[in-house]
């Protein structure tokens, strides 16, 4: 899985940009936001990567801050009916404050503004995600359960079941205290799923 890329921006779209990393060009797709922030063609850029794997492709999405990448897998993890395009166009569309704000203010009327939310899917939003995304200080929406989110999709990486995941990330929960690291959270899960 790849977490993070640093290259040389070689193309760039409406969609996402092509990065030079060691002369291996990687497709990657972007929200506006992070794609309005980065430098022009033929400079450096740093990402935050989520690889997103289906069936029939392997598609990269990139982020600014790792925080909007927790957000973008809350949303497509979370929200049925939201798929990788719709996240990154609820993330692209309004900063990350706001966002949050609206999400945890149930205003799903702001939420419709987005580009391919509609009345249903935003409610779907808000019910799912009240309480969980936060406003950093750094303007970056996070959800409350950021390094549980990663957890999930690092053993969904690995093969495990989400049943099994979700039954063992609430184990973890109950047993970690709530500032424990990722890499401690991920070993006490590991551990559970080797003893059943």
């Amino acid at each position: 899985m790849i977490g993070r890329l640093k290259g040389i921006i070689c193309d760039k779209t409406a969609e996402g940009i092509t990065l030079d990393n060691n002369g291996v060009g990687f497709e990657i797709s972007l929200p506006l936001s992070t794609l309005a922030s980065l430098p022009p063609t033929g400079q450096e850029a740093e990402l935050w990567i989520h690889t997103h794997v289906r069936e029939d492709e392997i598609r990269l999405f990139g982020f600014s801050v790792p925080d909007e990448r927790h957000l973008f897998r809350t949303l497509i993890g979370k929200v049925s009916g939201v798929g990788p395009k719709v996240a990154l166009a609820v993330i692209g569309a309004m900063d990350s404050a706001t966002l949050a704000r609206a999400i945890n203010e149930g205003d799903t009327r702001r939420l419709c503004t987005i580009p391919g939310i509609g009345k249903k899917t935003a409610e779907r939003i808000v019910l799912e995600l009240s309480g969980r995304v936060v406003a950093t200080g750094s303007a970056a929406s996070a959800p409350v359960m950021g390094v549980f989110s990663e957890l999930d999709s690092a053993l969904k990486n690995l093969g495990f079941k989400a049943s099994e995941v979700e039954r063992v990330i609430g184990e973890v929960r109950r047993a970690q205290p709530a500032d424990a690291s990722f890499e401690v959270l991920l070993r006490e899960a590991l551990s559970v799923l080797r003893a059943k």
